[in-house]
């Protein structure tokens, strides 16, 4: 089941059946006042930028998860996504979530992989944000990264990210950011159909 906040719901209506979304109280007019931080448009980063050291470092972990092996499954309040794999392990990669009233969660699968995809803001990011690009070829000043990987049918994406300081932050609207570096190992793990599973935080 799927649950966002109001400016998600507007973003996946349309895209998912109504039992599916539920939107959750939340200032319109603060959102188009809200400016999206950390998409930089023609700032570079190359794709050998990780997290090398810190708790968003990546890094092989215990956990305990009835999900099978090769499912992603993401923390939104601790900033993680886990990829599972056997004997209670998963890799943990360090990301930047969704800001306040932009956080989401539920189950979907990655339908497309792209690398150095191109960037099409939504309409409602542009309105947000009109001087915003309303297409960007795919490359290393791109804001999407080096990889994407798209979720279900919604706008969402787990994508690399030209500005690495901001892992660790709520910092996007509702696409999961991961370090150039770190997105390209996570691309090259995760299969075409893979489950995510999106949680607001650790408890199963």
């Amino acid at each position: 089941m799927m649950k966002t906040t109001a400016a998600s719901a507007l973003l996946l209506v349309g895209l998912l059946s109504p039992s599916l979304v539920h939107a959750q109280a939340a200032s319109a007019a603060a959102q188009r006042e809200t400016m999206d931080i950390g998409d930089e448009p023609g700032r570079i980063s190359t794709e050998e930028a990780t997290i090398k050291s810190g708790p968003f470092a990546r890094q092989l972990v215990f956990f305990r998860s009835n999900e099978p092996p090769g499912t992603l499954v993401i923390h939104t309040s601790e900033k993680f996504l886990y990829l599972v794999m056997p004997n209670n392990r998963a890799l943990r990669y360090g990301i930047g979530v969704g800001r306040e009233g932009f956080t989401w969660s539920g189950l979907v699968k990655i339908t497309r992989k792209a690398e150095w995809p191109d960037w099409t803001p939504p309409p409602e990011m542009i309105a947000r944000q009109p001087y915003l690009p309303r297409f960007m070829a795919g490359g290393p000043g791109n804001p999407m990264g080096a990889r994407a990987m798209y979720l279900g049918s919604t706008v969402y994406r787990i994508h690399g990210t030209n500005q690495p300081e901001t892992i660790g932050q709520s910092i996007s609207s509702g696409c999961f950011r991961l370090a150039n570096g770190d997105v390209i190992d996570l691309y090259s793990r995760a299969a075409m159909g893979a489950k995510v599973v999106i949680r607001h935080s650790a408890q199963l």
